[in-house]
């Protein structure tokens, strides 16, 4: 009966991938023993790196392109990345630090910043540079959707009535609230 560690690795496809490695019957993670991690941590061990995340998606992309362009295919294509919703977090928090330097370069202010597994949601000083930090996000690769007319009321010390009359319908666009103070993103009465 194979019920080793090993015979798993042995029967998936194409294994062990770039980044594995077996040395002296032990797996190793881009040249880092696996096994002294989980004596220190336990299992299960779960292993998200993130450069790999991203060279995998443009390897993707690349290996379509040529596939595409080798059959003169002219339909369009758009990329999905496929993964657990968990998954999601790690591979929009990569992204911060390209996404905050880009506003920090067209000296943009960030207000309000909302996110979720998929989605970065950002409220920001109407600057005369918010086009080109836009087309310099797209230009990045992002996906961006400019909301016009916006306006971000924080109010302290809510009450039921307050919340009922600024932070609901269908014209909020973002809303946080902890126990004292509620800020809402909506569209300008």
């Amino acid at each position: 009966m194979k019920n080793k560690y090993i015979d798993l690795i042995e029967q998936t496809f194409e294994f062990p991938q770039d980044e594995f490695s077996v040395q002296d019957n032990e797996l190793n993670f881009h040249d880092i023993p696996l096994m002294d991690i989980i004596k220190q941590y336990g299992t299960p061990l779960k292993v998200t790196y993130l450069p790999k995340i991203t060279s995998q998606i443009q390897r993707a992309k690349r290996l379509f392109n040529v596939a595409m362009a080798k059959v003169d295919y002219k339909g369009s294509y758009n990329y999905c990345y496929c993964t657990k919703s968990s998954h999601f977090s790690f591979v929009l928090e990569e992204k911060f630090a390209t996404i905050f330097s880009l506003l920090e370069r067209f000296r943009i202010k960030t207000n309000l910043i909302h996110n979720s597994a998929v989605n970065l949601s950002l409220c920001v000083d109407n600057s005369w540079h918010i086009d080109e930090a836009i087309e310099a996000l797209r230009e990045a690769g992002f996906d961006v959707m400019k909301a016009e007319n916006m306006e971000l009321l924080t109010v302290r010390g809510y009450t039921d009535e307050l919340w009922r009359r600024y932070a609901r319908g269908p014209q909020v666009f973002v809303r946080q609230a902890t126990q004292s103070t509620v800020r809402v993103v909506r569209k300008r009465e």
